[in-house]
């Protein structure tokens, strides 16, 4: 696996995971498929961040849209609403914090990036919204590169590939040159094959086995399969009995070298990846 771990964010910050780093999700939404709108209300937002950075969270990911399967879109003005006071009492309260948003919109990103935000994390690669390539020049944040085959409306219905480990890698090397042409560094960028964001099982065991395809990348890779679909798929299990399975799949993939996990469950990852620095050479 590619031991590339260190990420630049806005304004030259390094982030550089000794040797893991857990983004704690943070959904200001009120249909999010794992929380839905059990922190809307800003104050349960910022409290709930807040636990999470104390539970062991090296940054968190805000995000005021679903994009879970099938999820309508949210205006812009309403997503920066539901937003901007979370991340701004976040920032105060935790000026050091590390705070990603989630959002594929270039005004929720100028937003959240003027109001604090260190990372964007976009689902959609600068597809959905192709101005958001020119704030990634302007801020030069860190920023989450992830694969999806169409949008959160549509993707889960029946997503074809031929070889999905071949096209995702050919999509990020694409992606990669078209971010760094329009002038975001690519130490800025880090990788993520989106699980749960147009694939099936099988494409999403491939992927899983395949990861190591992506070292020859040199980027870092970043990894949400929190509480996903996968674990039905799998093992049969509903969204409230995912959290061991989780945490289990985290730390495998931690043995196997990969720096960034984004999850609900902060407490009970920190512990699984303790153990893998205890018991793994690879960390």
């Amino acid at each position: 696996m590619n031991n590339e771990r260190k990420w630049i964010l806005r304004g030259g910050r390094v982030l550089n995971p000794a040797p893991f780093c857990l983004i704690g999700i943070v959904n200001v939404t009120p249909d999010s498929f794992s929380d839905g709108g059990k922190y809307i209300d800003p104050r349960n937002a910022v409290a709930h961040g807040l636990r999470l950075l104390d539970e062991g969270a090296g940054m968190l990911d805000l995000g005021a849209e679903s994009t879970r399967p099938f999820a309508e879109p949210v205006p812009e003005g309403e997503e920066i609403a539901r937003l901007m006071p979370v991340v701004a009492r976040l920032r105060e309260q935790r000026p050091d914090a590390v705070l990603s948003v989630d959002t594929l919109k270039a005004g929720t990103a100028r937003a959240a990036l003027e109001g604090g935000a260190d990372i964007i994390n976009d689902v959609s690669a600068c597809v959905a919204d192709p101005a958001l390539l020119d704030v990634l020049a302007e801020y030069k944040p860190g920023y989450v590169l992830m694969h999806s085959q169409g949008s959160p409306r549509e993707m889960q219905v029946n997503p074809r590939y031929g070889n999905v480990v071949e096209e995702i890698l050919a999509f990020f090397e694409e992606h990669l040159a078209r971010l760094v042409k329009a002038g975001l560094p690519e130490d800025r960028i880090v990788l993520d094959p989106g699980i749960g964001f147009g694939k099936n099982k099988d494409h999403t065991v491939a992927i899983l086995k395949g990861l190591e395809r992506f070292a020859s990348l040199g980027r870092p890779l970043y990894v949400g399969l929190s509480r996903k679909s996968m674990f039905r798929e799998i093992l049969g299990l509903e969204l409230e009995q995912r959290a061991e399975a989780t945490r289990l799949a985290v730390a495998l993939l931690a043995a196997r070298g990969i720096p960034y996990h984004r999850v609900h469950d902060v407490a009970g990852c920190a512990q699984a990846l303790r153990l893998v620095e205890a018991m793994t050479p690879l960390a």
